[in-house]
């Protein structure tokens, strides 16, 4: 499927489902315009009326693509994949099609939802142990199925959704000064896939809204 019009994302730029998106984009080489929504300032610019039109759940991102808008990165993901040329993001191969999705859902469902921006602030002073305790949860799990499904990458030796959503929950999980070493696959596939350019080109320290004191 073929447009004049690029892709317009609505985006922060530390959001975990907004570089999903990012890296989809790079991935496939799409070009897009971005619009910030800065989820801190101002309480919050995902909580603004004209945003809501945009995306119900007052969430990031939203993307404005083929005179449609669709929000959660999964779905993004997919309608790229499938409208969209260029390296394919879930494998052809049932099997390693399933794998792929269900590595993106435990990340993108049973991990980072648990230590968001929003579910943080409702925490408050426990908000770190919190975060850790999710994030450990998950990445034992997470790397018990890699050590399962992975050849260079998440599920074998192509780039897939998988490996989109692996990246950004291990920059959360540093960021939350989880100790990522004692997860030696999860560490071994994420350092391979910051050395590829789309991965390099969507990372958080490189947007357009990025504040100057994170700026690569």
């Amino acid at each position: 499927m073929a447009t004049q019009t690029k892709p317009v994302l609505h985006g922060y730029f530390r959001s975990s489902c907004s570089w999903r998106v990012r890296i989809a984009f790079a991935l496939k080489g799409i070009e897009y315009n971005h619009v910030a929504v800065n989820l801190i300032k101002d309480g919050g610019q995902q909580f603004t009326e004209r945003y809501k039109t945009l995306n119900p759940m007052q969430q990031v991102p939203a993307v404005e693509i083929d005179g449609t808008t669709l929000f959660q990165s999964l779905a993004v993901i997919q309608y790229i994949d499938e409208t969209r040329p260029g390296p394919r993001l879930l494998p052809v191969d049932p099997k390693a099609r399933a794998q792929v999705r269900m590595i993106s859902d435990l990340v993108a469902s049973g991990i980072q939802p648990l230590q968001n921006v929003y579910v943080l602030q409702k925490i408050g002073a426990e908000k770190l142990p919190w975060a850790q305790h999710f994030i450990n949860r998950g990445f034992q799990a997470l790397e018990t199925i890699l050590k399962q499904t992975s050849g260079k990458y998440c599920v074998g030796d192509e780039i897939s959704m998988a490996d989109i959503c692996l990246v950004p929950q291990v920059y959360n999980a540093q960021r939350y000064n989880v100790d990522v070493s004692q997860y030696p696959t999860i560490k071994r596939i994420n350092e391979t896939l910051l050395e590829i350019e789309a991965f390099k080109l969507s990372h958080p320290s490189r947007q357009p809204d990025t504040p100057a004191d994170l700026s690569a």
